[in-house]
C-alpha cells in the first residue's frame, strides 16, 4: 500500500514492549539503536523473525549480522533519548487501550480484523473517503 500511495498512506510504529516479553523493552531499544545507523526495517523484520528466540545473544547477533558499528549499537542500548521515546509510546499506547500487539489504527480508529487483505481494502476505502 506504501508504494501504491506514497503520498496517501503513511505507516507509523509506536512501540509498545509488553512485559509479557522478557526481552521486548530490550528488542525496542536495539531496533532504535540500529535507527540510529539506518537499519531500523531490517533490524525490525530480523526481531520479528526471530522473536521466539530472542535474548541478548541473538539481539547482538542480529545487530552483527546486519554489519552495524557495534560499539555504537552498545552505547545506544543505553541511550536515555531512546528509552525516553519507548516509554513515551508505551504511555501513549496505555491511554488508547492497547493491549498487546500488534495493533493497528487507521485514522484514529483500532482496527480489529488485521489480516492484510482487510488492511489493504480498508485502505482503499478509507481513501476513496477522502477523495
Amino acid at each position: 500500500m506504501l508504494d501504491k500511495h506514497p503520498k496517501d498512506v503513511k505507516y507509523v510504529i509506536k512501540h509498545f514492549p509488553l512485559s509479557s516479553h522478557r526481552y521486548a523493552f530490550k528488542a525496542a531499544m536495539a531496533a532504535l539503536a540500529a535507527n540510529n545507523q539506518g537499519k531500523f526495517w531490517e533490524f525490525h523484520h530480523e526481531l520479528f523473525k526471530n522473536f521466539r528466540a530472542l535474548n541478548e545473544d541473538k539481539i547482538k547477533s542480529i545487530a552483527e549480522d546486519l554489519g552495524l558499528d557495534m560499539d555504537q549499537f552498545n552505547n545506544d542500548l543505553e541511550s536515555p533519548q531512546n528509552r525516553a521515546v519507548i516509554l513515551q509510546d508505551l504511555n501513549n499506547g496505555k491511554k488508547i487501550k492497547v493491549r498487546g500487539t500488534p495493533t493497528v489504527f487507521m485514522n484514529g480508529k483500532k482496527v480489529e480484523n488485521r489480516q492484510l487483505a482487510n488492511l489493504s481494502k480498508m485502505i482503499e476505502k478509507e481513501l476513496g473517503k477522502s477523495k
